[in-house]
């Protein structure tokens, strides 16, 4: 791994080239001349996979890169989440970072890289970022855990994990596994953080020979006096609103937004300065109790222990029309998660750097109208933390998903999030994963997902299960852990403050575990296993395999035959190249039909096996029999009767339907036999008037 600046992108506040193997990432780091007046940190992440990089044109009809793709919106929330608590408090001045792909070797991920140049370039530039961090993932194969896996391991890799720290503690993880237990995902963050130090050390040499000028950043004016005549005042009232064990949640947010007001309203408008100072003081005031209360009293705002769940409700198949539903409500927090079964057709196509023609059959899609915080907002399309939040519990899921061998249908799973107090994409998890039971999806296992939080002052610190509003926005750290009874499927973790140690993470593991669990058992008292059969609504699976040489008459020339049967019977039909045909129908009827036309067009005769044949044209010496559609046999004019005949038109005419025995295939030749048959018919009733002779002589002398 190397590391260069001052060569591109010069105008830019800072620019730092990473090159790992023949992948090449430049990330640029830009101030805006001038600060703002916001009082909360206006960065952007913009992070971009140009298919140059990777030798490719464009597919679509513009021939240019468009809006980022959900890869590249997923990348840009991993550079931003581990970086923007790192800014100094304060700074509030637009910052941009881009991060373009130049070069794609097809081995070396460029999500991790694209992570630490980013690091690299704001360190290196004389923005005020001062704690540099980096990112690497690390798998496990072959029991061994590994760093920066290439993109071939990373498909047999047991675990997917990407860390981001500082040299001092890590700051954040994003992973997916199969199953793998918590003491090797600890082992994994302890092995990446050793890593991260190493790569951290080449940052610090370049920062050395650049030796950018930082400005200081002042912190945000406080007033003291002022805060302490809110405390007195205000404090007794404000530590009862934030009370949700007396209060629900929008009743708090009103009680609190009430008391706010109020303070306001207490100090003329031409203070605005004074105004905003209060604004101030409140806010900390109001993390403050909070963080007693937890710490230090060892209560939460909700009253609950520590390790305790809110109340879980599970209810499967509400909508009638859809392939599979369930609501799964957790306190506060409501998912209504749907099923629908697909055809091959139904896969989302990707467009990746370094694979051609992938398909995705499992998608899940996370959605979060403004009705379910209470809000009123313009409904749009999905934003970035959407698209993360569904990727997140898209990632637990996806590994329990049987193969397409197993299970050829494409799987969308959607939850809509109905209501919101805290972890909507873990509720996505459990509500998806009873969906997909409902829909008759035969998942490995039932997948749960737990949010954890973490509060440190100090050298003391509280691990919080099932984390709400306020326990997630003024905790330390969001730890969202989804998995089986097994192990992990699915880790997601962000981290406020370098003070968290691995054995807090191994504790916050070892008590997600526990919670885990418990919701496992509250699931599975709901439905405890895949249904046997899906909807009748679906589209019903038949299977047959056929000859890959039959594969190219099956589809006929450009596609002829294949459409035919799919116009005719309503059906979608699916060809894998090793023969296997998937027959998709609105019925059982409908599928049976295409499946007897796709017999009828991909049959191979059979030597010793009899078939009703059409005779379909005539010839001195014989006639010519179809068998199916494309497969003509050669009746013989000394294998039509048993009798010698004078000529073939004495027995059969065009359009005859006979039945015809294979002698033998020589080739493309098949011989046929109607001699055969017929000798066989008067054989065969020959024994049977032997039979009844016989019996009839035996009557006889008996009576």
């Amino acid at each position: 791994m190397s590391f260069e600046t001052g060569k591109m992108a010069r105008q830019a506040n800072g620019a730092v080239v990473l090159r790992y193997g023949d992948t090449v990432v430049l990330s640029t780091a830009c101030m805006d001349s001038k600060a703002t007046e916001k009082d909360f940190l206006p960065l952007t992440v913009d992070y971009r996979e140009y298919t140059y990089s990777a030798g490719k044109i464009p597919g679509g009809f513009f021939k240019r890169e468009g809006r980022p793709t959900e890869r590249e919106i997923l990348v840009s929330r991993l550079i931003d989440r581990p970086l923007r608590p790192l800014f100094p408090e304060g700074w509030s001045t637009e910052t941009q970072i881009v991060s373009m792909v130049l070069s794609a070797d097809s081995e070396n991920d460029p999500d991790v890289l694209g992570v630490t140049a980013a690091s690299a370039a704001l360190y290196c530039s004389n923005i005020p970022f001062n704690n540099p961090i980096a990112a690497v993932r690390v798998g496990l194969l072959d029991g061994r855990l590994t760093v920066n896996p290439t993109v071939a391991e990373q498909k047999t890799s047991l675990l997917n994990i990407v860390v981001a720290g500082s040299e001092q503690a890590i700051v954040m993880v994003e992973a997916g596994s199969l199953e793998v237990s918590e003491e090797t995902v600890a082992d994994a963050l302890a092995f990446g953080h050793d890593q991260i130090k190493k790569i951290i050390g080449a940052i610090r040499e370049l920062h050395n020979l650049v030796r950018p000028q930082k400005p200081a950043v002042t912190p945000p004016a406080f007033d003291e006096a002022l805060a302490k005549q809110i405390e007195s005042k205000y404090g007794e009232r404000l530590h009862d609103a934030l009370d949700t064990a007396k209060y629900p949640k929008l009743e708090s947010y009103t009680r609190v937004a009430a008391i706010e007001k109020e303070i306001k309203e207490s100090i003329p408008e031409e203070e605005e300065d004074k105004r905003k100072l209060a604004t101030r003081a409140f806010e900390r005031l109001r993390e403050r109790i909070f963080r007693d209360d937890v710490v230090t009293k060892h209560r939460r705002p909700d009253a609950r222990a520590f390790d305790q769940i809110r109340q879980i409700t599970c209810e499967v198949s509400l909508l009638p029309r859809v392939h599979g539903s369930a609501l799964f409500t957790r306190g506060e927090t409501q998912s209504l998660a749907t099923v629908t079964l697909g055809t091959k057709d139904d896969m989302q196509r990707l467009d990746l750097l370094f694979e051609e023609d992938v398909f995705k059959r499992f998608m899940l899609h996370y959605n979060f109208p403004p009705f379910s915080v209470g809000e009123v907002k313009m409904l749009r399309g999905p934003g970035r933390r959407e698209v993360g939040h569904g990727a997140l519990a898209e990632r637990a899921l996806a590994n329990l998903i049987p193969s397409e061998t197993e299970f050829p249908y494409a799987v969308r799973v959607v939850s809509d999030i109905l209501e919101s107090n805290g972890s909507s994409s873990m509720a996505s998890v459990c509500g998806g994963c009873l969906a997909l039971m409902d829909a008759g999806v035969p998942i490995k296992a039932t997948c749960a997902g737990i949010a954890m939080g973490l509060v440190v002052e100090g050298d003391k610190y509280a691990i919080l299960t099932d984390i709400a509003g306020a326990e997630d926005h003024y905790g330390d750290m969001d730890f969202k852990v989804a998995g089986t009874r097994q192990g992990i499927t699915a880790l997601q973790m962000d981290i406020k403050v370098t003070g968290v140690s691995i054995a807090m993470m191994r504790e916050a593991l070892a008590q997600a575990r526990k919670a885990r669990l418990e919701i496992l058992d509250t699931m599975e008292a709901a439905i405890s296993s895949p249904r046997t059969e899906i909807s009748t609504y679906a589209p019903h699976l038949s299977t047959l395999t056929i000859p890959t040489d039959k594969i190219r008459d099956l589809i006929g020339p450009g596609g002829k035959n294949i459409r035919a049967i799919t116009e005719a019977t309503g059906c979608k039909i699916d060809v894998l190249d090793d023969g296997t045909v998937h027959i998709f129908g609105v019925n059982g009827k409908a599928a049976e039909e295409a499946l007897n036309r796709v017999r009828m067009v991909t049959a191979t005769a059979e030597v010793g096996k009899t078939y009703l044949g059409k005779v379909v044209r005539l010839a001195e010496f014989g006639a010519f029999v179809e068998l199916f559609p494309g497969t003509d046999g050669l009746l013989h004019i000394s294998e039509i009767a048993e009798q010698r005949i004078r000529s073939v038109r004495d027995a059969l005419k065009e359009g005859d339907q006979v039945m015809v025995k294979v002698l033998a295939i020589e080739g493309n030749k098949i011989k046929l036999s109607r001699k055969a048959l017929l000798r066989e018919a008067r054989e065969k009733q020959k024994s049977t008037e032997q039979s009844n002779e016989g019996q009839a002589s035996t009557a006889e002398a008996g009576s």
